[in-house]
């Protein structure tokens, strides 16, 4: 089995050297980035498992790179910050980051949180064939979504969340049980993690044409709706 491939992107060089050593101990390989436009550059051309992100960049800051990314991309995304402020913790969950760690930080920790990562976000089995609902038309198996034959374009993770509720469309799956199926039970996933992707998920198919794809039952969880379109 291959070496899980991390992208560090920072622009202190002695923070990518601690993390390229303590990473590279730990049997990860690594690729640097200085800047948030190289960083961004390398994480679009470049298959990696997990991005260690300083908010705080030159060119482009972190948060703005991982909005860019996000658009066709589902890494996970572990946030380093030299602020104390909740908004930027608050801000990155929201755009879909996995977790954060606040410089100066123990290398031992960040290790652990990598790895805490990397494990619940391995890829989950997806249902079988295509699976149609209304005008909306889903095959995990070629990681395809299309709503009146137009093709939507999903991340992994947003296409994990589709196949599961349409594996069991008249079902209210249960925001835990949701979590469970998705990144394995006790994975200690955040709520703003899951509800980042819903929203992106949401986004794309009201966009695409069928803004009644993803239903909320209040106080129980979410399921398809009828998907009728516009």
């Amino acid at each position: 089995m291959n070496a899980p491939h991390l992208l560090i992107v920072d622009d202190d060089p002695h923070i990518r050297s601690v993390l390229r050593i303590a990473l590279g101990q730990a049997g990860y390989d690594v690729t640097e980035a200085g800047d948030g436009a190289e960083g961004l550059a390398k994480a679009r051309s470049g298959r990696f498992d997990l991005i260690v992100l300083d908010i705080g960049l030159p060119e482009m800051d972190g948060l703005a790179l991982c909005r860019a990314l996000r658009a066709s991309h589902d890494t996970p995304v572990l946030f380093l910050t030299a602020r104390q402020d909740e908004i930027d913790r608050v801000l990155g969950f929201e755009l879909g980051g996995d977790d954060y760690v606040t410089k100066p930080f123990s290398p031992r920790e960040l290790v652990a949180r990598i790895g805490a990562i990397l494990k619940r976000t391995r890829p989950v089995q997806r249902a079988g064939p295509t699976q149609t609902r209304g005008v909306l038309s889903v095959d995990a198996t070629t990681h395809s979504c299309h709503v009146n034959g137009t093709a939507v374009t999903l991340t992994a993770r947003e296409m994990d969340i589709l196949a599961h509720l349409m594996a069991h469309p008249d079902r209210v799956a249960a925001r835990p049980a949701l979590t469970d199926a998705l990144y394995g039970k006790g994975a200690g996933v955040s709520d703003r993690t899951l509800d980042s992707h819903l929203r992106n998920l949401r986004r794309k198919l009201e966009e695409a044409g069928c803004a009644d794809a993803i239903e909320t039952v209040h106080g129980i969880g979410i399921r398809m709706g009828l998907c009728r379109g516009q």
